[in-house]
């Protein structure tokens, strides 16, 4: 060996001479299966394949005899193309689904469409604009049939969406709320209600969309800030039955956001238990509409922050009382003299509070929930002022025709003048006290993106209580509901328990009717099986076109007179209808009723989770559920909702056509789902990475794995240890899947998966075998046990990352096993019993631990210039026997475990010592680069180390 030229004799020239003459005796990886993915042509191409092989059919015939999973699909709205928020959905639908049947479930998978509502009733209006016709000119039916050929033609559509995303799915036996079967039994729903009591007609405040014409329910309100118009206004006392007399000539004052809603205010609702005051204005500021000396009641923990508000610059408390001395006091309403001469009595409620306005609630019966309970608790009239429009109506004094969205200037006008007469006339304080304006958040329909009002219309509701108990019961059920996250189980189960009757009524002209008849004479609704029947059949026959072609004696039957009964033509909300839609899947082969799980965004426990939760328990007294997984909205990168106006939306086709759907679904599954997520270009090219080690993966172990064969295979109890404790790995991994499959909880499985195949194999287990799988002889028994674990890995793998990568897995799985073979016939890949070894895993875990402080010296050692690479190296290991002990007492080749060239252990002298690190001995072999004394010694082979002699010997 000489100084010059350190341990290697072999100048560069010669050593890449020998190195080539040995080349043809390494074995090198060898696979078709490319690096790169090529994923936006090569998907295409392996639907077309599935379609041609019938994989669909090939899996039905497999599944036979196997228990039953269900996931029953929630209807996407049959409107446009699919968006980032379907495709999140229904991947992980198809995930869990290929997950059950990979694991020994028969699984049918029914894809749904929503179909009927306002979105295409409004998609075929604006085509009549476009084209100059009105739509009240056009024939119902023919508008119905034009909602009907518009909506199929985006099922078809969005079916195809869903396909290029991977989706396995019956597409051929899908459903859809249209369809004549799927229209009888939603009928048939509507008639459960009737029969059992449940549905009723009556007159309440509904969220309504002058706009859109029509009742909404909540799941289709959205909010938004706008500025609203506030008024501070007066109501005369005219009877006073407080002690003394206290509110002789004093004027109760309420504030509200609503001014058109004056017209039907019918009270002002007071706290039992709320203090109040009369204050006198003293003195008011400049430009203050409070008359001085007036007398006004509000509540004393507000009267401070309301005399700022109305410009009173000095007051004094006349009386103070207790809320409970307002019962019996009576109001004016200050028009009165202008046609509103009723009486506003005081009426106690417990949702009055002092958060804000004067301690004292306007109360409008027609437009808010708790002013209609309060108010007909005690016997007040409930008018009806505003027509579908959102227009007074003409019987509505000064107002009328006047849209209420633009009545705050003519009803503080009114206001005004009231308030300049009373003064004029010496009596109490009456109308407008102070106007202003203020921002706050405010229902609109997410339709038409207008603000909404509350109007109470007569309309058909579903009761939450009474003598069905359809809330206790509902609440009851989801007890043995299981949530994941568990934590939407409080978010479902507290809004059934704040819900009021359920508002199923809609007046539009595309959707399934409410057909029933209502007794002229009697106002009551005909609740008549015979007369149900008769309906359920004609839709099942002809659809539900039916009820306003058909002549209503055909349903009425004989015995009575149609001319006895109004026919409703009011159409079901479309949340009834796909809340009807476990009843598609009852009585069909392999599907559980109720389904093991329903599965969607967070926002349907307003929505599907909700009416099909009513709906199940209303007429079946069970959940159509057994489990609810909520997946959170899709954000762009900076967490912003997505919006065109933004720029910031992102369409799956365009993913899928730049990157590939296994990318799209890879980011999905990587996802904490439970939560919203956030996509973007760098995010997915994150993803793309990912997706690119994933792929290395498998193709190094292709390429390892060539020309493998059955006889190759060592039993478990001959491995190595450090095969035995990748396959220990293995299982745990498996437990991870399988625990998954069982909760439906699949956040932190694949990145899991992901951090195995870059931390335990890419960087550890095959850096270390590849010396063994490229240099040792084929017949070598290390050789042989690296490949029998590298068989194992490959099928576990293929397997596990079938239901996300459904394309690569399957590409995978054929660049092993042929094109006539499937890796979605398989199953998941079962790691034997004897394959868990905790001490095991225990002791390697240590292991690895110590190899990490190794390699770190390594690192140190290569860049102050000791070693070019870790072959280069010999090391010194001082170990204490504690630290030995924990090493499991294998038998370990430290030197092959740290890729180095040799390695010493030797007993630490007073505890714990470092690693040393220095250039090996000998030269380095032509073959393997291992640096050996050997190499040298074979006279043929002179350039190789003993190990390589024998094999190319």
């Amino acid at each position: 060996m000489s100084d010059q030229t350190g341990p290697f004799f072999m100048s560069d020239a010669s050593f890449k001479e020998q190195q080539d003459r040995y080349r043809d005796t390494v074995f090198l990886p060898r696979t078709a299966f490319p690096m790169r993915g090529g994923l936006p042509k090569r998907e295409p191409e392996t639907l077309a394949r599935w379609e041609a092989m019938d994989l669909d059919g090939h899996i039905r015939k497999a599944e036979a005899g196997r228990p039953v999973f269900t996931l029953h699909d929630g209807p996407p709205y049959a409107n446009g193309h699919i968006h980032i928020g379907h495709a999140l959905n229904k991947v992980m639908k198809d995930v869990v689904n290929r997950a059950h049947r990979m694991a020994g479930y028969a699984v049918r998978y029914q894809p749904g469409w929503d179909c009927h509502g306002l979105p295409i009733e409004w998609r075929i209006e604006e085509q009549y604009r476009k084209a100059g016709k009105n739509k009240d000119e056009v024939p119902l039916l023919q508008f119905r049939a034009e909602c009907r050929e518009y909506a199929a033609q985006w099922v078809a559509k969005q079916a195809e969406d869903f396909k290029r995303l991977g989706v396995q799915a019956e597409w051929a036996h899908r459903y859809v709320t249209m369809d004549f079967e799927s229209e009888a039994k939603i009928v048939q729903e509507i008639g459960r209600f009737l029969l059992n009591g449940g549905l009723y007609r009556g007159l309440r405040p509904v969220m309504w969309s002058p706009v859109e014409k029509t009742a909404l329910a909540e799941a289709e309100i959205e909010y938004h800030d706008i500025e609203s118009t506030t008024i501070h206004v007066a109501f005369p006392v005219v009877k006073d039955t407080t002690p003394g007399k206290a509110l002789t000539d004093v004027s109760a004052v309420i504030w509200t956001t609503t001014p058109w809603t004056m017209p039907a205010n019918r009270a002002i609702t007071f706290g039992p238990d709320i203090t109040y005051v009369v204050l006198r204005a003293d003195e008011t500021a400049e430009g203050s509409k409070v008359p001085s000396g007036a007398k006004l009641l509000v509540a004393e923990d507000l009267a401070e922050g309301f005399c700022q508000q109305v410009g009173i610059a000095a007051h004094h408390v006349l009386y103070t009382l207790p809320g409970s001395a307002l019962a019996g006091v009576v109001c004016a309403h200050p028009w009165r003299g202008r046609g509103y001469e009723h009486d506003v009595p005081l009426l106690s409620a417990d949702f009055v509070t002092t958060d804000a306005g004067t301690g004292l609630v306007h109360t409008a019966p027609s437009h808010g929930v708790d002013d209609f309970i309060v108010s007909r608790a005690n016997g007040i009239e409930v008018p009806e002022l505003v027509l579908d429009d959102g227009r007074y109506a003409a019987w509505v004094p000064h107002l009328a025709g006047t849209h209420v969205f633009k009545a705050s200037d003519p009803v503080c006008a009114l206001l005004d003048e009231a308030r300049d007469e009373a003064e004029r006339a010496g009596g109490a304080a009456t109308g407008l006290m102070a106007r202003s304006k203020v921002l706050h958040s405010y229902p609109h329909s997410w339709r038409s993106k207008a603000p909404i009002i509350y109007r109470a219309t007569p309309q058909w509701f579903i009761a939450m209580d009474g003598e069905q108990k359809l809330r206790e019961k509902s609440l009851k059920a989801l007890d043995d509901v299981t949530f994941v996250p568990e934590s939407a189980r409080r978010r479902l189960t507290s809004m059934v328990e704040q819900r009021p009757d359920w508002c199923i009524s809609r007046q539009r002209a595309w959707g399934v009717p409410i057909a029933v008849f209502v007794e002229k004479r009697t106002g009551e609704v005909l609740r008549d099986p015979a007369v149900m029947a008769r309906i359920v059949d004609a839709f099942k026959e002809k659809g539900a076109d039916i009820w306003y072609e058909a002549d209503p004696a055909q349903f009425l039957g004989e015995g009575r007179d149609p001319a006895d009964y109004e026919q409703v033509f009011d159409i079901v909300d479309v949340w009834f209808e796909s809340g009807s839609s476990h009843t598609f899947i009852e009585g069909q082969e392999n599907m559980n009723v109720p389904a093991d799980l329903y599965l969607e965004g967070s926002d349907q426990h307003r929505g599907w989770f909700q009416s099909s939760l009513l709906e199940g328990v209303g007429t079946r007294g069970v959940s159509p559920y057994k489990a609810v997984v909520t997946n959170g909205f899709v954000l762009d990168e900076q967490g912003r909702k997505m919006s065109k106006s933004l720029g910031n939306v992102v369409a799956p086709a365009d993913v899928w056509n730049s990157l590939g759907a296994d990318i799209l679904r890879l980011w999905i599954l990587n996802s904490d789902t439970n939560e919203d997520l956030r996509i973007g270009n760098e995010i997915l090219k994150q993803q793309g990475e990912l997706y690119r080690r994933l792929r290395n993966t498998l193709r190094w172990l292709l390429g390892a794995l060539e020309g493998f064969a059955e006889e190759e295979i060592v039993p478990h109890a001959e491995l190595p240890p450090l095969e035995r404790y990748i396959l220990h790995r293995l299982s745990e991994l498996h437990g991870l899947i399988a625990r998954a499959v069982e909760t439906h909880q699949w956040v932190g499985v694949y990145p899991a998966l992901h951090g195995f195949c870059t931390t335990d194999l890419s960087a550890f287990y095959f850096d270390i075998r590849k010396d063994v799988l490229y240099c040792d002889a084929p017949s070598d028994p290390t050789r042989r046990a690296v490949r029998t674990v590298l068989d194992v890995l490959h099928r576990a793998l293929c397997t596990w990352l079938a239901p996300v990568l459904v394309f690569t897995a399957e590409e995978a799985w054929q660049a092993r096993f042929g094109d006539e073979n499937s890796i979605h016939l398989a199953a998941f890949f079962e790691p034997a019993a004897e394959w868990h070894d905790a001490a095991l895993g225990e002791a390697w875990e240590h292991i690895r631990a110590y190899r990490r402080i190794v390699t770190t010296e390594l690192e140190t050692a290569r860049r102050d210039g000791v070693i070019g690479s870790s072959l280069e190296a010999q090391v010194t290991l001082p170990l204490t026997a504690e630290e030995r002990s924990r090493f499991g007492g294998a038998s370990l080749d430290w030197a092959e475990l740290l890729i180095t060239s040799h390695a010493t252990l030797v007993e630490a002298e007073g505890g714990h010592g470092a690693p040393k690190v220095e250039r090996a001995d000998g030269e380095k072999c032509a073959r393997c680069w291992k640096v050996l004394p050997e190499v040298g010694e074979h006279e043929e082979h002179s350039a190789l180390c003993r190990r390589c002699v024998s094999v190319v010997a």
